[in-house]
């Protein structure tokens, strides 16, 4: 059964602490939550309140996922925040070792995502060094894109060079999630699965969220 992890960039804003408590009483088993910069990416979502104020109700890990430029400047506030895994973009960090120690010395889960131009065999040194690798299926930004198909076969790959390195890595996928995506990845390596749009505009979100749980 893979993890699923809801994405709350698909959810209510002007109800968050109903969607939080949503997600807490429901089967899934963290909380999602993009952090867009402007910059890196052209859109601009959750900053560290908003963090501090789904950390407040949240009874579940929060899988943080940094779309910004420089995160190395915020580790420490991400933390302080409630953050339990953080992951960094591979193409945003000129020194990534450097950052994924600094996650983990703050006693943070460290993760790495790929956008989807980006091959899986640049992670080869520092694999064994991380909890997450997350495969963007969809070009890092929006909610709602379709997903790319491409994403399959680099699961593939990157459950290979796990398998080959004896890493602990989890692979977590994040875009155009959903039952017959996800499945599909799930029978290709994934661990855990990112779904916002899916989730949280179907009819019964607590029954989506079900639904993924049993892939």
């Amino acid at each position: 059964m893979p993890i699923i992890s809801p994405s709350l960039l698909a959810s209510d804003f002007a109800n968050l602490q109903s969607e939080v408590e949503m997600i807490n009483n429901s089967t899934a088993d963290w909380f999602h939550v993009d952090v867009m910069d402007g910059s890196f990416v052209p859109n601009i979502s959750f900053g560290l309140p908003s963090i501090k104020a789904v950390a407040k109700h949240a009874t579940k890990p929060l899988d943080v996922h940094l779309m910004i430029v420089n995160p190395d400047q915020y580790i420490s506030a991400f933390k302080a925040a409630g953050a339990d895994y953080l992951t960094v973009h591979y193409e945003a960090c000129t020194h990534l070792h450097r950052t994924i120690q600094a996650i983990k010395a703050e006693g943070m889960k460290a993760g790495v995502a790929l956008n989807p131009h980006t091959p899986v065999h640049v992670l080869e040194e520092v694999i064994n060094d991380l909890d997450l690798v997350l495969i963007m299926s969809v070009n890092p930004g929006f909610g709602g894109q379709s997903f790319i198909e491409a994403a399959i076969e680099k699961t593939r790959k990157l459950k290979a060079l796990i398998t080959e390195k004896g890493a602990p890595t989890l692979i977590e996928i994040d875009g155009g999630v959903n039952t017959e995506t996800g499945a599909r990845l799930v029978a290709a390596g994934a661990d855990a699965l990112v779904a916002g749009s899916f989730v949280f505009k179907s009819k019964n979100p607590a029954a989506t969220i079900e639904d993924l749980k049993k892939l």
